[in-house]
């Protein structure tokens, strides 16, 4: 995958005594790291752990370039198109212009004084918004094409909280917008979106806005907005995310401001990280709730058919999103990784599209499945949705995908999961290589599975026959991929563990551990060239007894090799898994 320009946004600093504080740091805070984790399974207690910071492990990874020489922006101005490494990294100081600190201090009274805790003065969304196109198309005629194809310059967009809705006020409003700026008789159009953006990662941001539990609140955010807090209010969003409207304007019935516009940018270029812990973050976390990262509530955390990521992270600090190995390596996949790997559940009973004759609560319990996501080789968990994390999958609405209740959201996410998958020979660490010769280029992944029901009554649930904490099925499906004998195409091994005896790692591939010799053989899809190879793996007979799966109940697995053009459909090959 190409090293692109990547371009940092970072989230809300408040009013202007928090934005003198931000600007103090050169890289407004994705230069930071951490030195806590907790274990047991996230959110135990903190052991340490040295992170180093996403910016230092893409130049420690990637090869990335930091360039800063006094002023990041003086040294993009002064410097010759077409000559700077592509691989770098830039810092959208957007908030430099609303900071005191670098003008001489004048005096203040009191009552100016204590303003500055509550007012952000000289920060307005749509400006900034549009200083970010400036410094894009500057990275993109100062920097070399790479692979000297002029035609690939573009750039990544990286942001945090509300550095997300700055890119997206650029994106959705001003690419879609002539710029005026010059006057009425210079007017010109701008370059749309997915000429300029090759990806967009985002940590935490709200994409549909930070709703608090009480309508107080609610209401004092989006009327009074204290330091312009009020670009956060749903109902404020679709000013400053639509061509054409003002800030204020009524949003039409039905606009949801998690959705980006079909045509501004591919959402297979999208992706979300999700933040599940409320309880490391400030004295927000009280009035937002717990189904959030304290901040940002986690139905509100992405945009609607991205790729998303759940970790159990806090929005910001010592326990945050963008300074946890956790958030960097989702980045770092999602934005290099040659392969990307989506799991759906298939077989399943459907429900009646008809609403009516959907079973009662006594025929049909809800069902609820935790899932886990992790890769061999790193030492933190890629994604997880877990019930005691508030995020789990709600089963039930994976029996209508093609109904009524095909929706995407956090519980009833299209797909169950996506991931990103390096090819190990695109690796070349020390570590890597030696992983690389030890698995015979086989990369490895796991997905966990528990799943429990609950029943429910008129007014709660019917705990009679419930066994807190146990699960009706749980397992761990383990994939290695890696190329086939002749090098030349893609081969899977899977099985589920609990039909290996003995550790997963005493077998390579996993199937070598499977009893019946006839079962290690590796699945051979049919390259078809769209760059796509697809199975479906059968759940265990434990699962498939259970009333929420039945007898066919399966996982469809699709692996796009990511380094071949977009495609939409790709061969099927059916594996049943051993009973």
């Amino acid at each position: 995958m190409n090293r692109l320009p990547i371009i940092y946004i970072r989230g809300y600093a408040g009013a202007t005594s928090g934005i003198d504080t931000q600007v103090d740091d050169p890289f407004y805070g994705f230069n930071e790291g951490a030195t806590h984790i907790r274990v047991g399974g996230g959110d135990g207690d903190p052991i340490f752990y040295q992170f180093e910071g996403p910016m230092l492990r893409l130049m420690i990874d990637e090869d990335y370039k930091l360039i800063v020489q006094g002023d990041q922006h003086a040294y993009l101005d002064n410097a010759k198109d077409d000559d700077l490494d592509a691989a770098s990294i830039w810092v959208y100081r957007f908030y430099d212009q609303a900071a005191t600190t670098f003008a001489a201090p004048r005096h203040q009274n009191a009552w100016q004084r204590v303003q500055r805790h509550f007012r952000a003065g000289g920060f307005d969304i749509e400006e900034a918004a549009e200083g970010l196109y400036d410094l894009i198309e500057l990275v993109l005629r100062k920097t070399k094409p790479p692979g000297g194809v002029a035609e690939s310059k573009k750039v990544i967009l990286v942001a945090h909280s509300m550095g997300g809705l700055v890119a997206r006020c650029m994106m959705q409003k001003v690419c879609r917008t002539p710029d005026a700026r010059s006057g009425p008789d210079h007017v010109k159009l701008r370059r749309p979106a997915n000429e300029l953006v090759d990806k967009f990662f985002t940590y935490g941001t709200p994409h549909g806005g930070i709703v608090f539990q009480g309508n107080v609140l609610n209401w004092f955010e989006e009327v009074v907005g204290p330091a312009g807090s009020d670009i956060f209010a749903p109902e404020k969003m679709y000013g400053y995310l639509t061509p054409q409207a003002k800030f204020g304007d009524t949003s039409p019935p039905g606009w949801d401001p998690r959705a980006i516009p079909n045509g501004v940018l591919n959402l297979d270029d999208v992706f979300c990280l999700v933040g599940t812990d409320p309880k490391d973050y400030g004295p927000s976390k009280v009035v937002v709730g717990p189904k959030s990262d304290g901040l940002v509530r986690i139905e509100n955390a992405y945009v609607r058919g991205a790729h998303r990521a759940f970790v159990y992270k806090s929005h910001s600090g010592r326990y945050g999103e963008v300074n946890s190995e956790e958030g960097y390596q989702n980045l770092r996949r999602f934005l290099f990784a040659k392969w990307k790997v989506r799991i759906d559940f298939t077989g399943l009973p459907t429900y009646p599209v008809n609403m009516d004759e959907l079973p009662t609560t006594e025929q049909w319990p809800t069902w609820q499945a935790d899932v886990r996501l992790s890769v061999r080789g790193l030492p933190v968990v890629i994604s997880e949705q877990r019930a005691d994390q508030y995020c789990p999958i709600q089963l039930n609405e994976e029996l209508n995908r093609n109904g009524a209740n095909n929706l995407d959201t956090p519980d009833r996410p299209v797909p169950l999961l996506t991931t990103f998958l390096f090819d190990p020979a695109d690796l070349h660490s020390p570590q890597d290589e030696k992983s690389a010769a030890q698995h015979d280029g086989r990369a490895r992944y796991t997905i966990t599975l528990r799943v429990k029901k609950l029943k429910e009554r008129a007014h709660g649930f019917d705990f009679m026959d419930h066994i807190e904490q146990f699960f009706d099925w749980m397992d761990s499906l383990i994939v290695d991929v890696g190329p086939q004998n002749s090098g030349t195409g893609l081969q899977a091994w899977m099985a589920w563990k609990s039909n290996i005896a003995g550790e997963i790692d005493s077998f390579n591939p996993i199937t070598a551990g499977l009893s019946n010799e006839n079962d290690h053989h590796p699945v051979q899809p049919t390259y078809t060239n769209d760059g796509k190879w697809k199975c479906s793996f059968a759940l265990p007979e434990a699962a498939r007894k259970l009333q929420i799966f039945g007898d066919s109940a399966a996982l469809d697995i699709t692996i796009t090799d990511r380094s071949v053009g977009r495609v939409e459909e790709s061969a099927r090959l059916n594996v049943v898994a051993p009973a």
